[in-house]
């Protein structure tokens, strides 16, 4: 039984309120390919969610790196706890919180959520993926690939289908800070690269491309590889 970890990019799940309409179409899809004996371990981001927190409290104190982190955290928590609720009859039925605890169950999707503060939901997929032997991370964010550039600011930006951790790593660096807005954690890069592992870039509101991606078939995305 074929097993993939998705990064779930809490952009998706909550852009500036709950996209009611996305998780409908996301469980759908989902439970499409779990008829076809597939097993899913689903990650959470923090979404606007985070961010909302965030904002407030750094208006009424100054805030650390770790107190903006837990802030991020249990927005992602929130988060899952909305997907297990959504997916109740086929999840297991905690919300998995530590990337290092192998569960054992029947149920096709598990639900994981932000671990500790100095990582990011990218890096507990990476993690979960080692944790449980699976070689592909299906990292579904909002734009359609990973660019050079912001393509909401850059008309020039330039996508890549495929593209080198290196190459990677050239563009966006190799530290992680809370709210850094890369398309995948470079500190999480570098461990997947130690891991050999396929990330594949999707835009989660092109369930299209999602559904060929999960085919096998051609899909509009990025794919990123040692």
């Amino acid at each position: 039984m074929k097993t993939i970890v998705i990064s779930l990019g809490g952009s998706l799940i909550v852009p500036s309120a709950i996209d009611v309409k996305f998780l409908k179409n996301f469980k759908q899809l989902i439970l499409k390919f779990i008829k076809r004996k597939m097993k899913f371990i689903i990650i959470c981001g923090g979404g606007k969610t985070s961010r909302i927190y965030q904002t407030a409290a750094s208006r009424l104190t100054k805030l650390t790196d770790e107190d903006v982190d837990w802030l991020g955290i249990h927005a992602t928590r929130l988060n899952a706890h909305l997907l297990r609720t959504i997916f109740r009859d086929h999840s297991y039925p905690r919300v998995i919180r530590h990337y290092k605890e192998k569960i054992k169950s029947k149920k096709p999707i598990l639900i994981a959520a932000g671990y500790r503060p100095g990582c990011s939901t990218d890096y507990d997929a990476v993690m979960l993926a080692k944790t449980f032997g699976v070689k592909t991370i299906l990292n579904l964010t909002d734009i359609d690939y990973v660019y050079d550039k912001d393509p909401a600011k850059y008309k020039d930006a330039k996508p890549f289908e495929r593209m080198t951790w290196k190459e990677y790593r050239k563009i966006f660096g190799t530290k992680w800070s809370p709210g850094l807005n890369v398309p995948f954690d470079p500190v999480a890069a570098k461990e997947a690269e130690k891991m050999n592992l396929k990330v594949v870039m999707i835009n989660g509101r092109n369930f299209k491309t999602l559904e060929n991606f999960l085919n096998g078939k051609e899909f509009r995305g990025t794919v990123i590889t040692s």
